[in-house]
């Protein structure tokens, strides 16, 4: 590695050319950033006292694998961003220079024959800098002068004409621009490709600008390495396709994470987000997927995007898989996407019909939507849906998937029709957070004319007013302040107009018999409302309890008959080949006994999934597997929990870690219980490893 320190200018007008290699990630630069850059050139070309302004490193391969000599390009590592705004800069400068300069050195003739072309060189090799792809048109027509490509680069196109228009605003006045420019100073850093490795190099980059994305740092570990025709090959056959299919924006936006969805389906485990390129590099190392080779790994990916743009971008070419996949991404269940691509694969795979598909995507849709009307938490549905394929049944797929969701338990589990209609009558649905979906679910199921939701506004049939006329105090009764506060926003009140503000707070029977009211709405919601005489607390009640056996029908749960379920269940139970009775430190009498018993109560009291285990060396809690492991000792309790040690919460040092220490019980927690008076605060740590096994601690 070289590295010096260079004015960027003159580090431009001796470089032969800049390219960009296909790995590299687009031009990505915002206006915050471009805007920073504007405001250090200005404040440099306006203070005097300033000599220089850094702007950051360039780090380019200046030779072996791929023969560069001193007239060859330069492929760039890091510095893609501030060279190509630097381009634009100068093209917008060198537009209004006309005739004059300013500062030596700056005329729209040497701006352009120094730093933006050849002009000596044919083809491709007159220009100075080569981006990928759609960058690579827009910023070539750019410095060419010609009408940019219809389906060119957003950022190229947006940051020059804010480039162009801070220069007008200059008002001809220009020489502090150009004086700020010659002050910017970069450290040139040439890299060798037999002596250095600019994977790890790039990495390790935290340049001014736009960091990296993990989608950055994935695309380069894949082709980086590689010889240039084949990096060529999969970035054309599997890399761009994708780009081009998340979209120009899509890509940076959404990538991420599904990478991590994938990386979830994969392996079983959740990736934190900012972890993602980290897990993505051990799944490429694992001995199937290495053996299998690079170009099988990148084609999967390549699937396994697709089927995301189809869910969560709004590409299902299928309308009825389409609408259903519209209705999960109202609703928000990003979480359900690992499981949601292992069911698209098998459907694309045809091991899972379209209409089982389509009925699984119903079904994790109603067990979303119920569980957010009855409040249950939702911090336990990562774990939930990262889990689900391993109940999987595939040839019994659809089956399978209703018996596992009518096996969920306590906090995981799918509200059963009585407690879904009783918490949707009283909820507050208008400040719901998908209040516009539920509406339009209600309305258009099974409707083959659909109704455009969104073209109609909310109508509270009781009006929102606090201040409400003498009528309708009347109407509702002594108690009409009670009703109000009770029952305003809930389902029973709720409807959709086209009438709103004809509607106001005119009294029920005006709303009802009004040109265009109750009685002639065609809208399935107001079914009934022109017959209903008075609107009180008895017929809010009323409409809730039928829209609400309506929307079980809607949201429907799994069902399936009981000799089939009782296949799934666990119903005959193995005989333990070990009892209490085999840990002599617990025999009946002693300490430890009835330290033990209260311990084991509390445990089973977490959750009704909690079982017990009694094995040969230790007792074993489990939920999804093992959460805490008891092994009995003469004057204590030890309790292996299972668990990273550093997440545990632990203000009193009781736990010891033992992580890479031979123990029974399974665990990097070790703690130790001899008295009651312990109970307690050992309970709060056993909790917390029950929370992490289900998924409750925080994403």
């Amino acid at each position: 590695m070289k590295a010096t320190e260079a004015k960027l200018l003159d580090f431009l007008k001796k470089s032969p050319q800049f390219v960009i290699p296909i790995y590299q990630r687009t031009y990505s630069w915002s206006e915050q950033q471009c805007r920073q850059l504007w405001d250090d050139i200005m404040r440099a070309g306006t203070n005097d006292g300033i000599s220089a302004h850094f702007i950051g490193s360039v780090v380019y391969i200046e030779k072996g694998l791929y023969q560069v000599s001193s007239q060859s390009p330069l492929l760039v590592i890091d510095g893609q961003q501030r060279l190509t705004t630097t381009m634009l800069i100068l093209e917008a400068l060198s537009r209004h220079l006309g005739d004059t300069e300013p500062l030596e050195g700056f005329s729209a003739k040497k701006l352009r024959n120094y730093y933006l072309l050849n002009p000596l060189e044919d083809g491709e090799r007159a220009y100075k800098l080569l981006l990928t792809q759609t960058d690579k048109e827009s910023l070539l027509a750019l410095v060419t002068q010609k009408p940019l490509p219809d389906d060119g680069s957003l950022r190229i196109q947006e940051n020059f004409e804010f480039f162009n228009s801070q220069i007008e605003r200059l008002n001809g006045e220009l020489e502090t621009l150009c004086r700020g420019l010659s002050k910017l100073i970069i450290v040139d850093i040439a890299l060798s490709r037999d002596q250095d490795n600019p994977q790890l190099i790039f990495e390790s980059m935290n340049s001014t600008g736009k960091a990296l994305s993990q989608a950055d740092l994935i695309r380069n570990y894949v082709l980086m390495g590689l010889e240039p025709e084949h990096q060529t090959r999969l970035y054309r056959d599997h890399w761009r396709p994708m780009e081009v299919e998340f979209g120009q924006e899509g890509y940076g936006v959404y990538f991420d994470s599904f990478m991590r969805h994938y990386l979830t389906v994969k392996t079983g485990e959740i990736p934190r987000l900012d972890e993602v390129y980290e897990a993505f590099k051990q799944h490429s190392r694992r001995a199937e997927v290495a053996s299998a080779g690079v170009d099988s790994l990148v084609a999967e990916i390549h699937a396994f995007a697709r089927y995301f743009c189809a869910m969560a971008l709004g590409k299902e070419t299928d309308k009825q898989l389409g609408m259903a996949f519209k209705d999960l991404r109202e609703l928000k269940v990003d979480v359900a996407y690992p499981f949601l691509l292992e069911l698209y694969h098998d459907y694309q795979q045809d091991n899972l019909s379209r209409d089982d598909f389509h009925s699984a995507i119903r079904l994790i849709e109603a067990y979303v939507f119920r569980r957010a009307v009855c409040a249950i938490p939702t911090n336990s549905l990562n774990k939930t849906f990262a889990t689900f394929h391993k109940s999987l049944q595939k040839n019994r797929y659809l089956e399978s998937i209703k018996a596992h969701l009518l096996g969920l338990k306590s906090y995981r589990r799918f509200p059963n029709d009585e407690e879904f209609k009783r918490e949707l009558a009283v909820r507050d649905l208008y400040n719901f957070r998908s209040r516009s979906y539920w509406l339009r679910r209600l309305e258009n199921f099974e409707r083959k004319e659909r109704v455009p939701v969104d073209e109609y506004t909310i109508e509270h049939i009781m009006p929102q007013n606090e201040n409400m006329s003498a009528r309708w105090k009347d109407e509702l009764g002594p108690e009409w302040k009670r009703v109000h506060e009770t029952w305003l926003h809930t389902l029973g009140n709720l409807t959709l107009t086209g009438y709103n503000s004809e509607y106001s707070d005119r009294a029920f029977i005006e709303k009802r018999d009004m040109q265009g009211g109750f009685k002639q709405s065609p809208l399935r919601l107001n079914e009934g409302l022109g017959a209903v005489e008075a609107w009180n607390e008895d017929s809010i009640k009323n409409r809730a309890a039928k829209l609400a056996q309506e929307a079980v029908r809607v949201w429907a749960a799994p069902v399936l008959p009981d000799e089939i379920l009782d296949t799934y269940r666990n119903v005959a139970v193995k005989p333990e080949a070990y009892n209490l009775e085999d840990h002599p430190q617990l025999a009946n009498g002693t300490p430890m006994r009835a330290l033990f018993e209260q311990l084991r109560k509390e445990v089973l009291a977490l959750d009704p999934s909690v079982t017990e285990e009694v094995l040969k060396l230790y007792i074993a809690f489990k939920a999804e597997t093992n959460f805490v492991d008891v092994v009995p000792q003469k004057t204590r309790l030890r309790l292996s929990l299972n668990m990273p040690f550093h997440e545990l919460s632990d203000p009193k040092g009781m736990a010891r870690d033992v992580t890479n220490l031979g123990r029974w019980g399974n665990g990097d927690v070790e703690v130790g219980l001899s008295e009651e008076s312990e109970l307690a605060y050992v309970m709060g740590l056993i909790r917390q490893a029950f929370e992490k096994q289900m998924g409750n601690d925080a994403d």
